[in-house]
């Protein structure tokens, strides 16, 4: 009977030790864990990453400049052409109502 109450008392002395030392363990990460919050960092901000060249996005660009520019011109030249026909009409009319109110 000794044989099975010795290897019990073994086995409980074995896990006293075990408890221990998970004990130590846990505590020992509890500290590491408080001493990183307490140091401050070095740097405070981040670099940012250097954004790759992207063609792409300037050939659009690009693209998107040259067609408003003509679309500009294009509505520019449209304006001047009824500013001139406007003008042209409006001196004829002028002309019509001076013939008209000397009667001929």
């Amino acid at each position: 009977m000794s044989d099975p109450l010795a290897k019990a008392e073994a086995a409980a002395a074995e896990a006293a030790v075990n408890t221990a030392a998970v004990q130590v363990a846990l505590a020992a990460v509890e500290l590491a864990k408080l001493a990183n919050a307490q140091q401050a960092p070095a740097c405070q901000h981040q670099a940012a990453p250097a954004s790759q060249f992207d063609a792409k996005k300037w050939l659009v660009i690009g693209g998107v400049a040259c067609v408003c520019s003509l679309a500009f011109a294009l509505a520019s030249i449209a304006i001047a052409i009824g500013a001139c026909c406007a003008t042209a009409c409006l001196l004829v009319v002028r002309s019509m109502w001076r013939d008209f109110q000397r009667g001929r």
